[in-house]
Parts: structure tokens; C-alpha cells; sequence
């Protein structure tokens, strides 16, 4: 897994929305099955762009351009 670094964003990173594993009889949370591969975190773009149109994400040194379009879509630029 590589770190990326994103601009104008809050000190601290919002929790990933990720649905939790069901409890089973008796609230234990089972183990993950073997070779299950875990779904990608996700953010929403609202809390990614913080009320700005646009977000810089440093990514092994080249800068991208994250940018929300007029039309309400995300395009991502190097």
C-alpha cells in the first residue's frame, strides 16, 4: 500500500466508509475468511474537497489535480 498526500484537506483524515462485518449470535465479529481480500477504503468527494473545487495529492512526487467539474463530475490530472 503506497501513502498518498492530499492537499487542503483537515489535519485529521475522515474515517474511511467502510460497512463494518456483522457481529455473529452472541456479538463475537468473526475473523476475516482466508485469501478474502478487504474492500478499498472510501472517502466522499465532499469530504476530500472540503468546500473547495479543487485538491493537490502529492503521489511519489508528481502532483495531481483533483478538480470538480461545473457539471458536478471529478476529473483527476497530473
Amino acid at each position: 500500500m503506497r501513502l498518498v498526500r492530499i492537499y487542503n484537506l483537515p489535519m485529521s483524515i475522515p474515517t474511511p466508509l467502510v460497512p463494518e462485518r456483522p457481529a455473529a449470535p452472541g456479538g463475537v465479529v468473526p475473523p476475516a475468511t482466508a485469501g478474502r481480500i478487504a474492500p478499498p477504503a472510501q472517502w466522499s468527494s465532499a469530504a476530500l474537497l472540503q468546500g473547495s473545487r479543487e485538491v493537490v495529492i502529492d503521489h511519489q512526487g508528481a502532483l495531481y489535480r483533483l478538480r470538480l467539474t461545473a457539471s458536478g463530475k471529478l476529473i483527476l490530472t497530473k
